[in-house]
């Protein structure tokens, strides 16, 4: 099980290029099963979630290669419609097969996901749209046998801004006879860049970004070169890394809209941050501020994938912070591990309460999660001594060579 080294004290200092973006990449690799043909991708990252999709998509017949961090899939061979059990349950973004694959092959076989535990994320939402559109859905022993004879679109009403729900929909629907309407769909940039990329194929797809989609049936699409978009989530935890490490760091291939609300929260902390189009500069403090108040949000408010890594950061700042964790009830697992390096941080349901500290000193830590994970690494690097994070292989989900990035600009780090 692999394990990261970290030797605290090292300033965080020069520049960033952030990769593309782990949750545009995983429902755009779903999405290449539409056409039959061949799609070339483009800054795809080198991530264990990425690895997991690739097997899938070559379980059901598709010919994948990656060069670098390019991939290239041809789907027109796909002869299969069942999801293997054991990869949708490593990764719950598979979950995004059910839609592509009902539109390609009219039927799918897939289990329960899996994913990490960070409380309920059920997909009712999911199943309970796509029968609006005239699926049949079975569910029994742990997996759901989907069968559409021909999708049709309707107007779907989200309880909840899924993203996941969203995704599903709009994948369903590319080949769905008529017009369907997303009411109250997810607004994430990630939608976008999926939106363009079924565009890109032939697809009639508009209003990603809003609350409202709409997406036209076609009977057919094209090859596709695509572009991913940059990890807004990873550019985030790199300038809460500079801010924790009290240093500067200037980060490329970034869309600052993306990471709005995250800039406004570091501001607040005491970070002074610049940015053109692509890229983002920040210059930390010398003494970060408390934030009086954090609560996640669907897009555009401040994302759950951020909350870990703020609350890290908080945990050395001069006063008291509240954050209220709006999205999973069970996304505090962190909070446990970041006491065990002095943090000052009391749980009360949904809501945390923290009281920053002079300092967090190293210690052997737990990577419960993905995001967790990635908020034990930026508390080692502003901590006293060395800090050992266990079972890291979370972290690898989302980051790219995380070690070696942050390595590159003045962190002592590594892995075993």
């Amino acid at each position: 099980m692999s394990k990261l080294i970290i030797n605290g004290g090292h300033k965080i200092q020069g520049e960033l290029k952030v990769s593309g973006a782990k949750n545009s990449v995983l429902p755009i690799l779903a999405a290449t099963v539409l056409n039959g043909k061949i799609n070339v991708i483009h800054d795809i990252p080198q991530l264990s979630d990425v690895n997991v999709m690739t097997k899938i998509l070559r379980a059901v017949g598709c010919v994948v290669k990656r060069e670098n961090n390019t991939m290239i899939v041809d789907s027109s061979r796909l002869n299969n419609s069942k999801i293997p059990e054991e990869l949708v349950r490593e990764m719950r973004s598979s979950i995004v097969f059910l839609g592509a694959m009902l539109a390609r092959c009219g039927e799918t076989v897939v289990s329960y996901p899996g994913g990490c535990e960070i409380g309920p994320r059920p997909i009712d939402l999911h199943l309970k749209s796509l029968r609006e559109m005239g699926a049949e859905i079975e569910e029994a022993h742990g997996f759901l046998t989907c069968k559409a004879k021909a999708l049709k679109g309707c107007d779907i009403q989200l309880d909840f801004p899924s993203v996941g729900a969203t995704e599903n929909i709009m994948l369903a629907a590319v080949f769905a006879e008529g017009t369907t309407i997303i009411r109250n769909a997810a607004r994430e940039p990630e939608i976008k860049d999926l939106q363009d990329f079924i565009n890109a194929m032939g697809g009639k797809v508009s209003g990603a970004g809003s609350a409202t989609i709409r997406i036209n049936g076609v009977k057919e699409l094209q090859e596709i070169e695509h572009t991913i978009i940059p990890d807004r989530i990873v550019a985030g935890t790199y300038l809460i890394a500079t801010a924790m490490t009290k240093g500067e760091i200037v980060l490329k291939n970034v869309i600052p809209e993306h990471l709005q609300s995250t800039i406004y929260k570091l501001k607040e902390s005491g970070c002074r941050i610049l940015y053109t189009h692509d890229s983002i500069k920040l210059i930390a403090p010398e003494k970060l501020k408390a934030i009086e108040s954090i609560k996640t949000l669907p897009y555009p408010g401040f994302p759950t994938d951020m909350q870990s890594q703020i609350m890290a950061l908080m945990s050395i700042s001069d006063g008291i912070s509240i954050i209220t964790e709006n999205i999973f009830e069970n996304r505090y697992k962190h909070a446990y591990e970041l006491i065990r390096m002095g943090a000052n941080i009391k749980i009360d349901g949904r809501v945390a309460i923290i009281k920053g500290v002079p300092k967090l000193t190293g210690a052997k830590v737990t990577a419960n999660d993905l995001r967790g994970g990635a908020a034990l690494i930026l508390a080692g690097m502003a901590a006293e001594g060395t800090t050992i994070i266990e079972n890291a292989k979370h972290i690898e989900r989302g980051y790219d060579h995380i070690q070696d990035s942050l390595k590159n600009v003045g962190a002592d780090i590594r892995k075993l």
